[in-house]
């Protein structure tokens, strides 16, 4: 879900095999990187997807980095191909060699007349997934790569841990360009969940979030500690009765932060996970008891499978 705008799992399914094939066409295969730079909507989810069934990998860029950021990521990961729509393909529009793709506007001539079908898988678990660049301790942006065994690893712990079903709601809010979305936006479709994705700067927006897992009914979501505390600030008892579990990861986690949340949704299951983008995500797990009182630090957990 989208605003207004709904995929059903067959729908998603068809439209990524679609992409899938014409991406193929253009020779995407296993370890080739396919960038993506499009605004939080449905068709970055059937873009990621068409990557992955292709064979390829994506390599997210956000629409808000500067030019200067852009032009280094394409340079660094030579990328050929460029998954976007029409609100944000100004960047690449002096880019010769770069064949773009406008999810938007070009869907009918170049994608959808290609077949519906399931396609057979071409990458194997040591075959690159994405690529995430994170700031790297320089300063300049390096491109993490990781393989489909890691993210899957990651993907079957999570649900073996926390046992989404069909009637979860997970809301999606994390920037594609950080490694957080990955998780939020494959897990709940690996498990037969409902995915909600928030409207572009919404995933700072407290009122805004609260009335969209009032709105959906939200189950499960992902704050960085200092969100949960505007989150937290921003709320009363008796709200976000929906939600069943939130997971923090991406800072440090206080005893405050947390006895803070607990006070107010004392039947939520809340968890500190932590991980670094190079280890696909979270490599660690905790979860708060009811009462931290005791607690004169909020530890990172223990490892996760595997």
């Amino acid at each position: 879900v989208f605003g207004e705008e709904t995929l059903t799992y067959q729908e998603l399914n068809e439209r990524s095999n679609q992409l899938a094939r014409y991406l193929g066409s253009q020779g995407v295969g296993p370890d080739v990187l396919v960038g993506i730079c499009i605004n939080r909507s449905l068709e970055m989810l059937v873009g990621i997807l068409g990557i992955l069934k292709a064979g390829g990998a994506y390599v997210p860029i956000d629409p808000a980095y500067p030019q200067d950021r852009v032009d280094y990521m394409l340079r660094d990961s030579g990328i050929n191909v460029m998954l976007s729509a029409a609100d944000c393909v100004e960047s690449f529009l002096s880019k010769e060699k770069l064949e773009v793709i406008l999810l938007d506007q070009e869907w009918t001539q170049k994608v959808g007349k290609r077949s519906v079908k399931n396609l057979n898988r071409v990458a194997d678990p040591d075959n690159l997934a994405y690529v995430i660049y994170t700031s790297g301790s320089t300063g300049k942006p390096k491109g993490v790569l990781n393989p489909h065994k890691g993210i899957l690893n990651q993907l079957l712990w999570t649900q073996d841990t926390y046992e989404l079903t069909s009637e979860d709601v997970v809301l999606q809010k994390t920037a594609f360009s950080f490694d957080v979305s990955v998780w939020e936006i494959l897990w709940p479709i690996t498990s037969g969940a409902k995915l909600i994705f928030t409207r572009p700067g919404g995933q700072s927006d407290v009122p805004y979030l609260k009335e969209l897992i009032e709105k959906e009914q939200v189950t499960t979501i992902h704050f960085v500690p200092s969100m949960l505390s505007a989150f937290t600030a921003g709320s009363a008892s008796g709200e976000g009765n929906s939600l069943r579990r939130v997971i923090c990861s991406g800072e440090a986690l206080t005893v405050e932060q947390v006895s803070s949340f607990k006070k107010l949704f004392p039947e939520v299951q809340l968890d500190n996970l932590y991980g670094p983008t190079e280890a696909s995500v979270h490599v660690t797990s905790w979860s708060a008891p009811e009462d931290v009182s005791l607690l004169d630090r909020i530890p990172i957990g223990r490892p996760i499978a595997n």
